[in-house]
């Protein structure tokens, strides 16, 4: 059993006759966290600038892909593995009156806030068969909110519930002790205030529960933390896949037309080198957004390009919204003269505990009013209410605003300016120290934007990233961010795909990644990839075939249309149909291939239910092996050589007997 939490020592584990207004508390308790939660679920904003223009969740959520992590009871040491889930709604499958606790992982961008959202709206409007529609209490708490909150009910009078809510904290104490079915949404570990702190400790004793152990936790983080329960079930988000953009197109874009569907998928495959960033479901919908409503949307030469177009447009709609001379005149300036802004991205990205939040005061006095005031009505810094770690006279709270950037991604654009000016005038030397503050698999896009903001600047980043290990294909992503073209890295990419091309298990996330940014550009550019070796990867497809997603590091490999040989190496690894048939869609669609080799995997005898697959393979005489055996692209059944021989026997022995027959 965990040990209690030092903060809070209720007993909740005995049950206890209700107070007298136990009900009626409980029933205010619920509908005004309805209340608040509606303003959240009604308020989600595709695009940041476009302010006037809000969505409820409930019409622009859809499901990317996400995978659960399955073993032993346990989630540390080996034999660790991922399996993929057919909807989030799989994640909550623990009966009743057993308490558990959940850790939603994901990058940023990748849907774990709107995820949480979407469960408020269906807890809120009582859809049937969602995750918490039997659940009395539904507690959703934003983390990067909570400095110094000590108490769970503390937390939900002051940041949640509206503030003419009749009850009092020792009100909702009362409730939550009494109530059995309640679940808790704990939303951004990785941006509590108080996160490696003593004072965080409460937040952590929920998570481990020692605090509210008889309820439901969901803990949404970028990384585990560092002390969770190892009973504690683990999902992660994988981002969209094509039938996943598909829907959100037709969702929230453009409905049923087909041919605007078209043009904006359309965009995207006339855009590789945005194709990873794509897989985050917060870039997908500003890109498919804009792709539909800018005319003058263009091919972009690289993700450095993209953004610079995509900043234009978030000032721009403001100037033809005001259109007043002096604001667009002002506007103008804010938009080119943005060193102060540059400089605090990149302190607060280079400290070892990245600072992404600041009090709204201080901003202002380093920033000035005007120029803040500007880049929150465009979107791009985002206000939010929370404690001052003073009181009143009498005693009650003191609230403050804290200022964050839209998305992590855009404070990475910003701090990209000054890094640029410090690879400029730094020396060799010098620089190396510098950039090891930052993590360029945290922080790949702050060095791919510096390249492709100053060429100079990037020439030195590049000699840099070439000399650690795994940076050398990622520098190549560099260079075209550097030179916005791709024919500087044609070569380099006709090299690496004349030989076999490995992704490893082993190998770090952004090696991992810079390695199937480059196949997808050769792919793009139609450049033979001769071999293609994915090992300890775990490597699963969809129905669809569409992408091959790596479940141990959350990456997808696109449609290769230029891959000749795949080969898939999983020691140990037990596949069922599905799994196989997916990674035979996945290879049919290569348009290239001539073989696909598993090897060191248990697979099925049979292969069933892909008669249309193993007939497109079959048209394309493309051979699928697993170790000695060959698949019989017929029957769907494995064979040995001498298996494939003696059919063939039997087969000839049987033409001559028909034969035979006929001449008689």
């Amino acid at each position: 059993m965990p040990h209690p939490s030092k903060f809070e020592q209720k007993d909740n584990t005995k049950p206890i006759p209700h107070p007298p207004r136990y009900k009626e508390h409980l029933q205010i308790l619920a509908a005004d966290l309805k209340l608040a939660y509606k303003a959240l679920y009604e308020a989600i904003q595709p695009i940041p600038y476009i302010q006037d223009r809000l969505y409820c969740v409930d019409k622009v959520f859809i499901e990317g892909g996400s995978e659960k992590w399955v073993g032993e009871g346990t989630f540390r040491g080996k034999g660790t593995s991922w399996v993929r889930l057919e909807s989030y709604k799989d994640i909550y499958t623990n009966p009743p009156g057993k308490p558990v606790r959940y850790i939603l992982q994901a990058d940023p961008g990748f849907g774990k806030t709107t995820q949480t959202l979407q469960y408020t709206f269906n807890w809120s409007t009582g859809v049937k068969g969602s995750p918490f529609a039997d659940v009395q209490l539904l507690i959703y708490l934003r983390l990067r909110q909570l400095r110094g909150i000590r108490s769970l009910a503390i937390a939900i009078k002051r940041y949640i519930l509206p503030k003419s809510c009749s009850l009092e904290i020792a009100d909702i104490r009362e409730i939550l002790e009494h109530t059995k079915s309640v679940a808790i949404i704990l939303d951004g570990w990785d941006e509590y205030p108080e996160l490696d702190t003593e004072l965080g400790g409460y937040m952590r004793d929920i998570i481990t529960a020692r605090a509210s152990p008889n309820h439901d936790v969901t803990l949404t983080t970028r990384y585990l933390p560092k002390d969770f329960p190892a009973t504690a079930r683990r999902v992660r988000l994988t981002g969209f896949d094509d039938q996943a953009r598909d829907q959100y197109i037709r969702k929230a874009v453009v409905g049923d037309n087909d041919e605007a569907v078209e043009q904006i998928k359309q965009r995207l495959k006339d855009n590789p080198v945005l194709a990873d960033l794509c897989q985050v479901p917060l870039f997908f919908v500003m890109f498919a957004h804009l792709a539909h409503e800018k005319e003058e949307f263009k091919r972009f030469r690289s993700v450095t390009d993209f953004f610079t177009f995509m900043i234009k447009c978030f000032h721009e709609h403001l100037r033809n919204k005001v259109k007043d001379r002096n604001v667009e005149k002002q506007s103008r300036e804010y938009e080119g003269n943005h060193e102060e802004l540059s400089a605090l991205a990149y302190e607060g990205l280079s400290k070892p505990d990245q600072q992404i939040v600041w009090r709204k005061e201080a901003l202002i006095r380093r920033l000035g009013e005007g120029f803040y005031e500007h880049h929150k009505r465009i979107g791009m810094l985002v206000e939010e209410e929370a404690i001052n770690d003073q009181t009143t006279a009498d005693g009650s709270d003191m609230y403050t605003s804290e200022i964050r950037f839209y998305h992590k991604l855009f404070c990475e654009w910003y701090a990209a300016y000054r890094l640029a000016e410090l690879a400029v005038t730094l020396d060799e030397a010098e620089l190396s120290e510098e950039l090891k503050k930052l993590d360029p698999y945290d922080l790949q896009y702050l060095y791919r934007f510096a390249c492709g903001l100053r060429p100079e600047a990037g020439k030195k980043i590049i000699s840099y990233l070439q000399s650690i290990e795994g940076g050398e294909k990622f520098a190549v992503l560099c260079i075209l961010e550097q030179t916005g073209k791709v024919d500087d890295i044609m070569e380099t990419v006709r090299k690496l795909c004349s030989k076999q091309v490995n992704i490893h298990g082993i190998h770090t996330k952004l090696l991992q990644r810079s390695t199937i940014q480059l196949l997808d550009i050769a792919s793009s550019h139609k450049i033979p990839i001769t071999k293609v070796d994915i090992v300890g990867c775990s490597p699963v497809a969809d129905q669809s075939g569409s992408s091959l997603a790596l479940l141990s590091s959350q990456l997808s490999l696109p449609i290769l249309s230029t891959l000749q040989k795949l080969v898939i190496l999983d020691g140990g690894r037990r596949m069922d149909n599905t799994e196989v048939v997916g990674i035979l869609r996945y290879t049919a669609q290569c348009a290239a291939v001539k073989k696909l080799w598993f090897h060191w995997q248990t697979l099925p005898d049979r292969v069933q239910g892909a008669e249309s697959t193993l007939s497109t393979l079959r048209s394309r005489n493309v051979s699928v092996a697993w170790g000695v055996s060959n698949l019989n692209l017929f029957t769907g059944r494995w064979e040995t050589e001498d298996e494939r021989e003696q059919r063939k026997q039997r087969e000839e022995l049987v033409r001559r007997i028909r034969n035979v027959c006929l001449i008689s």
